[in-house]
């Protein structure tokens, strides 16, 4: 059996990939939440990861950790990681790069808070660069491959991947051009509202994040329970 680490689910946008991709998927896993309890958790965290971050999965003996490595070894052992189709196999592949190495302005000025509503500042030069080229990205994927996933008609990684990113540009209201049609369709996905469920719940904040989330905009509503 996997057991899968993640973090608050509110903030964590890391955690969702994998936890996303596992329940798109229907891998079973023991789903291990350890939470943020402070601004850095790293020795914490060290007791269950090498490099003191989340998400981790535990299989077998080993611990296979980061995003992208999770990714990996699942697709070495279960069908549909990645689409069957060559073309839309190696999109998906090179997009779920790009987001999990880049988009760093997004990450920075658009924190993860899937129970709330912003009014962003205006963007940086270095933010609406990315969110042009996830626009570009959306409406490659759907154009090429026909939706109603980014790489055809079944759910796969690079789906995974960009599921914080359907939250932020709720979050934020950003403009992804013919995003939206994806953008709902994952946010309706079973697991998404799940996630989502389960974040609005959540009874603690940290306030290293929260400071974040104000520093992004102005609060329009708040939909977190506690």
């Amino acid at each position: 059996m996997y057991v899968l680490i993640t973090a608050n689910r509110n903030y964590s946008s890391w955690s969702l990939r994998p936890w996303m991709l596992m329940q798109g998927l229907g891998i079973a896993f023991e789903d291990r939440i350890e939470p943020f309890a402070q601004p850095v958790n790293y020795d914490a965290f060290r007791s269950f990861s090498p490099t003191g971050q989340v998400p981790a999965l535990l299989h077998e003996g080993r611990t296979i950790y980061d995003s992208l490595g999770i990714t990996l070894y699942l697709a070495d052992r279960h069908e549909g990681v990645w689409p069957a189709d060559a073309d839309a196999r190696a999109w998906a592949q090179c997009a779920a790069a790009e987001m999990h190495s880049g988009f760093s302005a997004l990450r920075n000025d658009c924190t993860m808070n899937v129970g709330v509503r912003v009014t962003p500042k205006p963007m940086s030069d270095a933010l609406r660069a990315n969110v042009m080229r996830i626009r570009e990205l959306f409406e490659e994927g759907l154009a090429r491959f026909g939706g109603p996933w980014l790489a055809g008609s079944a759910f796969s990684a690079v789906d995974a991947f960009f599921a914080p990113v359907a939250f932020r540009i709720r979050t934020y209201g950003l403009d992804v051009g013919a995003g939206p049609a994806w953008v709902d369709h994952i946010l309706a996905d079973p697991a998404m509202r799940e996630w989502e469920r389960q974040a609005l719940a959540e009874s603690w904040r940290e306030e290293s994040h929260e400071e974040e989330l104000a520093a992004a905009g102005a609060i329009t509503a708040d939909y977190r329970h506690g």
